[in-house]
């Protein structure tokens, strides 16, 4: 089987590495070092198992600028280009999406386009209907950053949107659900083939319900430290209820990442016109966690600074990534909380390693974790390392448990 898949992101990158065990894959990008490093068997995103089946060299991978001909030679073309939020129109971005389903319709009708991008409920109706086709599918991922070709190996569930009435496209649908089923390492992979819109529905309402546990441990926690509590024991006595469970438990300064802010957001414009109260709480929500995390630090940051004699205070921001293994900090609830910290006129540092530019959100960036210490009355760090320990009395985070 001959399989596109358009953009190298984790999802891209992660189902073009599954499906290439088996399969011819090409992988299309725009950034030609992207395009470059896969072929040389290296990985342009942080995921080690990603990088180990790259190293391994047993694929059958192409990573091409060439979408023409890429398109021309599949059997499958999987679109899996970014559709960030946008807050003025109230809408995922889909046009890279439209722009791919456009192209290859015009260059290899004949080819079934899967949407693997995260979309607003209802959009792949529309596609069909737009461009008078049933050949397109949607199928939504259900990924961790920094483990996302681990996910696919190990799914959860695998589920196909098709519509009910047209009988190729339901073919289709089970071939491509088998094509990630036989890739997986997994075995009896719960499979589910339903209608398209449905499908879009079970990725947002899946990723809000992770937002809303999200939230609800943080607003736990934030009681907890307002009332001098022991937030761990709390969480623990809660957990052991094995209708809840010890998962997504540990607090956080907000939930944050590719997924959850941009999601939940859309969930809650779907809602428009229908009544709701939970959707639009876990957003609202996520917005009270950051200002009251900005609030503490802050506080805490003043009065250190006022021991000590130092004016103003500042406070330093151990890193700008959200989970462990990442390498990205798009919509980390830590740009909210520097956003707030300097409109109070806080001075901010920002210890990040990754970054090359020596200034982010009109903070200095520092490179040298002691240095960046020594600034800083007190560290904000979301996740707390073995690095800070030198430095744990000035560090301010809410991680009890050390997972993400």
């Amino acid at each position: 089987m001959n399989i596109t898949v358009v953009g190298t992101g984790y999802v891209g990158l992660s189902l073009a590495v599954l499906l290439a065990q088996r399969n011819t894959v090409y992988a299309v990008d725009i950034i030609p070092e992207k395009v470059d490093m896969l072929n040389r068997g290296q990985s342009p995103i942080q995921d080690r198992e990603i990088e180990e089946y790259l190293a391994g060299g047993n694929l059958s991978l192409t990573a091409t600028m060439d979408a023409a001909s890429a398109y021309r030679k599949a059997d499958f073309v999987i679109v899996s280009t970014p559709t960030d939020y946008d807050p003025d129109r109230n809408y995922f971005n889909t046009s890279s999406v439209e722009s791919v389903i456009a192209q290859v319709l015009e260059m290899n009708p004949a080819a079934y386009i899967v949407v693997k991008s995260t979309v607003p409920i209802g959009f792949t109706s529309r596609m069909q209907e737009k461009f008078s086709t049933g050949r397109i599918l949607f199928s939504p991922e259900f990924l961790r950053e920094g483990k996302a070709l681990y996910d696919n190996l190990y799914p959860s569930r695998i589920i196909v949107g098709a519509d009910k009435n047209d009988a190729d496209a339901l073919g289709h649908a089970a071939v491509f659900s088998d094509l990630l089923r036989q890739g997986a390492k997994k075995e009896n992979v719960d499979v589910l083939i339903m209608a398209p819109t449905e499908a879009e529905a079970v990725k947002l309402f899946a990723n809000t319900y992770l937002a809303l546990r999200v939230a609800y441990f943080n607003e736990l926690d934030t009681y907890a430290e307002m009332k001098g509590l022991d937030t761990g024991s709390i969480i623990r006595g809660v957990d052991l209820d094995p209708r809840i469970g010890a998962q997504y438990n540990n607090p956080s300064f907000g939930y944050g990442g590719y997924c959850l802010p941009k999601d939940t957001k859309q969930l809650l414009a779907d809602y428009s016109g229908i009544p709701n109260e939970l959707i639009a709480s876990v957003v609202a929500s996520n917005k009270t966690r950051k200002q009251f995390i900005a609030g503490q630090a802050m506080q805490r940051a003043r009065s250190r600074a006022a021991v000590n004699g130092r004016e103003p205070c500042t406070v330093g921001v151990y890193r700008l990534v959200m989970k462990t293994g990442s390498d990205n900090f798009r919509q980390s609830a830590v740009q909210d909380i520097i956003a707030m910290l300097t409109e109070e006129k806080t001075d901010v540092v920002v210890y990040e390693p990754t970054l090359s530019a020596d200034n982010f959100m009109g903070c200095r960036v520092i490179r040298d974790l002691d240095e960046f210490a020594t600034m800083s009355d007190l560290i904000l760090a979301n996740r707390q390392t073995a690095e800070l320990e030198p430095y744990k009395d000035k560090v301010y985070s809410r991680d009890l448990f050390s997972v993400d």
